[in-house]
């Protein structure tokens, strides 16, 4: 899996998703694009990859096509629609884009650089909005205080419930 931390700036959302999944096809990987306010750490994605592999394995995937089934495994969501809040919008985003398969990940990702929505590399996973991600993944104060756990594990957590809640 490799993870392209950038600034996007999408005109039309259709069009750029669109032009993602080309870009997959061409280079034999998935390619996926989260908001980076939503995203705790790389462990989030990794994670999130790990368990839609397993439900396309399973033929348990609530989603025909893998980048989707992966952000509803990131969102920690089973419905589609609440999942969708997770991944990019038109306008300006700073996003991490996700390109993971057993084709070329390395072209994959300079293709992305090469779209006109791209516009720099921007180091975005270190700069966590906590309450963002708390909301998000309704992760309580009291929860919070109640444990030793980071905020990045507890969002982890919240991506594996989706398997027992299925």
């Amino acid at each position: 899996m490799e993870l392209l931390e950038c600034t996007l700036v999408i005109d039309d959302l259709d069009e750029f998703v669109a032009a993602l999944g080309e870009l997959g096809d061409r280079h034999g990987v998935t390619v996926q694009a989260f908001d980076s306010r939503y995203v705790a750490d790389r462990r989030h994605l990794e994670r999130a990859v790990e368990l839609a592999d397993r439900a396309i394995d399973r033929g348990e995937n609530v989603a025909r096509d893998r980048a989707v089934e992966i952000l509803l495994y990131a969102a920690g969501r089973r419905q589609i629609d609440r999942a969708l809040e997770m991944g990019v919008d038109e306008g300006e985003t700073q996003a991490v884009v996700l390109v993971d398969g057993d084709g070329d990940e390395r072209a994959a990702l300079e293709a992305v650089e090469d779209l006109t929505a791209f516009h720099g590399r921007t180091e975005t996973l270190g700069s966590r909005d906590d309450e963002t991600l708390c909301d998000f993944f309704g992760v309580p104060d009291a929860e919070r205080a109640a444990t030793d756990a980071g905020l990045a594990a507890l969002v982890r957590e919240r991506v594996a419930l989706l398997e027992v809640e299925k």
